[in-house]
């Protein structure tokens, strides 16, 4: 580091002002502590309020050589977001990109231009009155998670159609080899030259659409997807992080680059869809329905999510208050609900009690709390193992009512169409499992010693889909779960490991059973700190960022400037 830490700090606050220059371990815990791992100490948490004072910041830590880790809502499953640990061989600052969330219109709404903080939710509520949708609806963004986080992690989501999130029109600063910091404006929008005037432009909405000159050749989603995915006959995943037809700049980036601003597609929202609820306990007859609709369906259906009973059991155990919350306060109000928890595990760590304090009071007001699911939802539970959540579009209503009513009832499994009431109960059980993962673990940290959490991506042609494990596994865990998105093949499996027992070691057993499955990993929430990068993936980490001053470590890659201590890359093909 070539500047005095304190002199560094004296420029932030003249660019930031001090509220918005975060020093100390309290004040910084909720920004480099993972929502489920990953912290680490840094030097301090940057707030910027405009793509401006972004850009001035960034230069100060360009020049300084010190590390910087951009991030959204730290709601994260790998810890890509936060420090890991005290490694580095530079100071680190995090830069909070969430006061950023300005997003514009284009052409009507048919595209929109996202500034990095920018929620799906808001961007859900903006789209709402025309009729459109973003890439990712109800799933993620019920914890507040960032479009730009999406994009920069190729996070898939529940929508069957449309793919991981992807585009190839973006405004980002990058790092050469030269050490110098550099804005790219690959945004198809003629800003200027000057990169304070062109992200000035930005802030105020100073442009119309005259100035979008370019970028018709350049993708704004993963058009190819639906197609893609119906090929029930391919031996590789429908998508996965590091799926090299999807690493494009900003797109797979895992915070190599710092992204300002993305244009993206938007969808037209499926008035009239409906909603079926199936249970089997024959996971085949899952499998063939999967395969058959898939090839058969005219129409796509808009998603299919599943639950084993072990996720159903756990949402519906310790994820009640999470469902309640959004019931009565809709996913606007989660992020606050999450950082108010975060202040007072803090404060409670501090006092000798432990994090999980509030964790056993709210599972302890949760056990209070009568019954919460829909009365046919429960019923499926008690008679069926497998549970699929199949929504469709207008369009398809009647094809997905008479392929159902052929196949059930059948001597294994059951079928209902949903009421609008129970549809939404359904998702948003569905929806709670990540959050009752963790309260399980918290709630249950004297017998469990760690997570290992996988997501992963399953050949297209794979009909033993789902996991039988080893008796030696079995053994060493107390609890497991599985849910996913079941037309994409892509599944989030957590296991609870037993204490005492290396998960470590445990995790390395699971990947080897996987890699005999031919499945590929992570599927959605890419490497962080938890997953090996593959050799084309840390290639195209290398060629974005050849200095290693963007979130270095992510995918158990070097820490050091220069990427030292790793062997050359191969070079990327475009």
């Amino acid at each position: 580091m070539s500047a005095d830490p304190e002199a560094l700090l004296g420029a932030f606050r003249r660019v930031l002002g001090p509220r918005h220059v975060l020093t100390g371990a309290r004040r910084t815990r909720p920004y480099r502590r993972g929502y489920r791992q990953g912290e680490g100490p840094v030097l301090a948490v940057l707030r910027p309020g405009s793509l401006v004072e972004q850009w001035r910041c960034l230069k100060l830590c360009a020049e300084a050589g010190v590390i910087v880790i951009c991030q959204a809502a730290n709601t994260g499953l790998t810890g890509g977001s936060t420090p890991d640990g005290d490694s580095y061989d530079r100071p680190v600052v995090i830069l909070s990109t969430l006061r950023m969330t300005r997003v514009d219109l284009v052409r009507g709404g048919a595209q929109v231009i996202c500034q990095p903080g920018a929620t799906l939710e808001q961007l859900e509520r903006r789209l709402a009155p025309l009729g459109r949708e973003p890439h990712s609806v109800i799933g993620s963004s019920c914890i507040g998670a960032s479009v730009t986080g999406g994009v920069c992690n190729n996070s898939g989501g529940a929508l069957v159609r449309r793919g991981p999130a992807y585009t190839e029109l973006a405004l980002f600063a990058q790092i050469g080899a030269d050490g110098v910091l550099r804005l790219v404006n690959h945004l198809g929008l003629e800003l200027g030259q000057d990169p304070e005037e062109m992200l000035g432009r930005l802030d105020r909405g100073e442009w119309d659409e005259a100035d979008l000159t370019h970028g018709a050749n350049r993708a704004a989603s993963d058009r190819e997807y639906g197609t893609h995915v119906r090929d029930v006959s391919a031996a590789s995943p429908a998508r996965y992080n590091a799926d090299p037809r999807r690493l494009h700049e900003a797109s797979g980036s895992a915070g190599h680059l710092a992204v300002f601003a993305l244009r993206l597609d938007t969808f037209p929202a499926d008035d009239g869809a409906r909603t079926f609820y199936i249970g089997t306990n024959d996971t085949e007859e899952l499998g063939r329905l999967r395969r058959d609709i898939l090839q058969g369906f005219e129409h796509l259906p808009i998603a299919g999510e599943y639950l084993h009973a072990t996720a159903y059991d756990l949402s519906a155990r310790y994820g009640r208050d999470l469902f309640r919350f959004i019931r009565l306060f809709g996913t606007r109000n989660v992020p606050r609900a999450f950082a108010a928890k975060s202040r007072v595990d803090g404060l409670t760590e501090r006092l000798g009690l432990g994090p999980y304090v509030s964790d056993r009071l709210l599972d302890a007001a949760c056990r209070a709390m009568p019954p919460h699911l829909p009365a046919r939802m429960t019923e499926w539970r008690q008679r069926y193992e497998h549970h699929l959540i199949l929504k469709v579009g207008a369009k398809g209503v009647e094809e997905a009512r008479e392929a159902l009513a052929r196949r059930f009832p059948s001597a294994t499994g059951d079928a209902f169409e949903c009421t609008p009431r129970e549809a939404e109960d359904a998702f948003l059980h569905r929806f709670a499992v990540g959050g009752a993962v963790v309260r399980y673990r918290a709630v249950h940290a004297r017998e469990v010693e760690e997570i290992v959490a996988l997501d992963i991506a399953l050949p297209r042609n794979a009909q033993d889909w789902f996991e039988t494990l080893p008796p030696d596994i079995e053994a060493d865990l107390v609890a497991r779960q599985y849910c996913g998105h079941f037309f994409c093949h892509v599944f989030h499996q957590e296991y609870f490991v037993r204490r005492g027992v290396d998960a470590e070691a445990l995790k390395a057993r699971l990947l080897a059973e996987l890699d005999r499955r031919g499945a590929r990993y992570p599927a959605e929430h890419n490497v962080g700190h938890s997953y090996d990068a593959g050799e084309e993936q840390l290639a195209f980490y290398r060629q974005l960022d050849p200095t290693n001053s963007f979130n270095p470590g992510i995918g158990r890659a070097s820490k050091r400037a220069g990427w030292a201590g790793t062997p050359p890359a191969p070079e990327r093909q475009p």
